[in-house]
């Protein structure tokens, strides 16, 4: 697995104009919204919350979405499967998997979701990285694509 070298490369958050006010309560703003790759570090701020963790811990990705709304905005917790989100936009986000947890907000998990605004430039910057990663996006009839990140087929 490479680490990033040189400055951190950043994939701002899409933050969606209608979400602009009620993510301030969060303290999230365009500014504060995005993910750092570099210098063998990922960091993903989310207003006043902040992730780092090594590039090494990362075990792979898997690109999502869309959600709904209400299941998709401000720093949320699942019930179900204990992962974490860092959401602005209910379009889509990718979702990293991490071999040791990680502190996400008021959490630790070993899935945090960011709803960077470039999925697919996110995703090929990790896949440069040496991390593997799915392309899990739901088409706008319902089912999923299933295509992996490197171009194999899964």
């Amino acid at each position: 697995m490479a680490a990033a070298r040189g400055p951190a490369r950043r994939f701002p958050m899409l933050v969606a104009d209608n979400w602009v006010l009620p993510l301030l309560l969060f303290g999230v703003r365009r500014e504060t919204a995005y993910v750092d790759l570099g210098e063998g570090r990922l960091l993903a701020r989310f207003g006043r919350w902040r992730t780092e963790t090594p590039i090494g811990n990362i075990s792979g990705f898997l690109i999502t979405g869309p959600y709904r709304w209400w299941a998709a905005i401000g720093l949320r917790r699942s019930v179900r499967n204990k992962d974490v989100s860092f959401g602005t936009t209910a379009r889509g986000g990718v979702c990293l998997s991490f071999r040791e947890p990680v502190r996400a907000g008021f959490f630790d998990t070993v899935e945090l979701t960011v709803t960077v605004a470039d999925l697919d430039g996110f995703a090929a910057a990790l896949r440069e990285l040496g991390i593997s990663g799915e392309d899990g996006r739901r088409h706008q009839r319902g089912g999923t694509r299933g295509t992996r990140i490197d171009g194999v087929d899964s």
